[in-house]
């Protein structure tokens, strides 16, 4: 039986013994670091049902549990708050229960399932740091969601259709001179991406010129010739078109060989894909269905609306009067047909930036409206901008940080950082590049997940690759650390399971007992990030351990401790330690080196 449950059963039984009350509840939190102690229990809101001092009515419950529950071993009060210390030996015994570190944790899949949306990019541009955070985001979210024990489906929706992918085409065909990725060595994304910002460039010039010749400013935007050129091949593309059609699919396809490069250098992956183009039209069938029973309400020129005044926001178009679908009617219809392609899915996760906040409030409210049992299970996994030091970054104007250019950078910052410590020059050329990526992409990741998914990043590429403090790089030479004493163990057959048993007259260091405690609390850290789609919560349960690890490595030897049991136990427990530590950053996509 969970300890905090059998906690809370006996505190309630010396509340009723003590003093004649009942207790409801009982409020937990984890002892302060200055206080001795590993659980403690809040005085202040028994108040409520016990009339006295806190520290005495403490005093009585402290002493009741030493009496009555064998794994208290002592407390002490500290004005309301009452700190349990607990025996080595219930330490002990969770170390002994745990068979495989390597899968702690982890529950089993239920039958449960969750959609995860993330990337979602537009077919005319390369993928960018903006992409990369919400990339990191929803693929770390979709691994702890499945690690909590839910079945997870992968997917996204790419925007391979609409005036801007138009743009690229135009660029292309009017200065391209038939130019491939094969042709320019170029990938295929950056190729379109360089179109798109080549169509901004002319797109600004004419608007310059008609302005001389005497237009406004917005008449000069609408009559720029090349955005007229864009605007008929958009119509052309939705009449179906032969030619337009075949160029579309030629340049969307250099795209996605393009995006796929990306996505494995990030050791992402889908389930499952849906295109704009093959969704845009879904959503319609239930705007009329929705007329017929009060959901929607149709305007005297024929638009359809949604009316959500009623709940605090205002009334929001479904249908235009032409009969066209806007976005929220093709992202109605498109959660729709997602869950009849997966039955078993119960709700969705929008891994979308904040921007969108209000588009997803209305999205889920109307899908309710609409009577889908599964909408109360909708997330909006809403996230904050990517800044550089060097300030915001623009898609047009060919200014933003490439995705593809980062991933390099930071493999190569890692290669100066790691040459400069010195300690690579016996692996071989390929181990030190597999190593330089493994740190570079780690950096990366840990860097931008380690923060809370609403919080605005500033991203430092040089801090994040920093083999000290808070980072990837300092909790992957802490793993392959770990890895270097099991090898020597392994050496001289020291790796050994321990039986437990044999340690039971031997006193816990507090430096073991602090690892023991912070490794114990990791299926809840799991669930807990779940719960609030939350990847920080496992970076940062990752950095304490690692941390508690150090402290624990620097303080109390472990190949060369006194008896042959300690040396086994500390071995298992820095074994252990490294497991969760992979099985953690996992969770985060990110790999862990076997040497540093």
């Amino acid at each position: 039986m969970n300890l905090q449950l059998i906690l809370e059963s006996e505190i309630k039984k010396a509340i009723q013994n003590l003093y004649g009350a009942t207790l409801n509840e009982v409020e937990f939190q984890a002892t302060r670091k200055d206080f001795e102690g590993d659980i403690t229990v809040v005085i202040f809101p028994m108040l409520r049902v016990v009339k006295g001092n806190p520290v005495s009515i403490g005093e009585a419950i402290g002493a009741y549990l030493v009496e009555n529950v064998a794994e208290v071993l002592k407390f002490n009060v500290v004005k309301g708050f009452l700190n349990l210390v607990l025996s080595d030996r219930y330490y002990l015994d969770f170390f002994g229960s745990v068979s495989d570190f390597s899968n702690f944790g982890k529950m089993p899949q239920g039958e449960d399932a969750m959609m995860v949306e993330y990337s979602s990019p537009n077919t005319n541009k390369p993928l960018h740091l903006g992409h990369i955070r919400n990339i990191l985001l929803g693929y770390s979210v979709a691994e702890i969601v499945k690690a909590s024990g839910k079945k997870v489906y992968k997917t996204q929706i790419i925007n391979d259709r609409g005036i801007h992918i138009c743009k690229s085409m135009v660029a292309w065909s009017t200065f391209g001179n038939g130019e491939t990725p094969e042709t320019t060595g170029l990938k295929g994304d950056k190729l379109v991406g360089n179109y798109y910002v080549k169509f901004d460039k002319v797109y600004k010039k004419q608007i310059a010129e008609l302005k001389e010749a005497g237009k406004s400013e917005e008449e000069a935007k609408a009559e720029a010739p090349i955005l007229q050129e864009a605007q008929q091949m958009l119509l052309k593309w939705e009449a179906g078109d032969a030619e337009i059609v075949a160029l579309w699919k030629k340049m969307n396809g250099w795209v996605y060989t393009g995006f796929e490069k990306t996505y494995e250098a990030l050791g992402v992956d889908f389930d499952t894909l849906y295109y704009e183009s093959d969704t845009y039209l879904l959503g319609k069938e239930f705007v009329a269905e929705g007329l017929q029973t009060g959901v929607f309400f149709k305007k005297e020129d024929g638009s359809v609306w949604c009316d959500l005044t009623n709940e605090g926001l205002d009334e929001k178009i479904v249908l235009r009067s032409d009969g066209t679908a806007v976005y929220m009617t093709q992202d109605i219809g498109t959660a729709i047909q997602r869950v009849k392609d997966h039955p078993d899915v119960s709700g969705m996760i929008y891994t979308v930036g904040n921007e969108q906040d209000y588009h997803f409030k209305v999205l889920f409210l109307i899908l309710k409206k609409l009577g889908f049992n599964w909408a109360k299970n909708l997330f909006h996994l809403s996230y904050g901008m990517v800044d550089l030091p060097s300030g915001k970054m623009k898609s047009r104007e060919g200014t933003v940080v490439d995705a593809d250019d980062l991933i390099e950078d930071m493999t190569a910052t890692a290669k100066k950082i790691s040459e400069e410590l010195g300690k690579i020059d016996a692996f071989s050329e390929e181990e030190k590049d597999e190593l330089y990526h493994t740190i570079g992409s780690g950096a990366l990741k840990y860097y931008i997940l380690k923060v809370d998914p609403k919080k605005r990043i500033l991203f430092n590429p040089e801090e994040s690759v920093d083999f000290q403090g808070n980072t990837g790089p300092f909790i992957q030479y802490t793993y392959a650390r770990i890895q270097s004493i099991l090898r020597k163990a392994n050496e001289n057959a020291e790796l050994g399971n321990i039986d437990i048993d044999t340690l039971k007259n031997v006193s816990l260091h507090l430096k073991e007992k602090e690892v023991l405690k912070i490794l114990q609390q990791y299926p809840e850290v799991i669930q807990l990030a779940a719960t609030n789609y939350s990847p920080a919560l496992i970076a940062n349960y990752t950095y304490d351990l690692v941390k508690e690890f150090n402290s624990f490595y620097q303080n109390v030897p472990i190949l060369a401790a006194d008896t042959i049991s300690e040396k086994q136990f500390r071995i298992q427990l820095a074994k252990a330690v490294s497991d969760v530590i992979k099985s953690a950053f996992s969770l985060m996509g990110i790999t862990v080196p076997e040497r540093m």
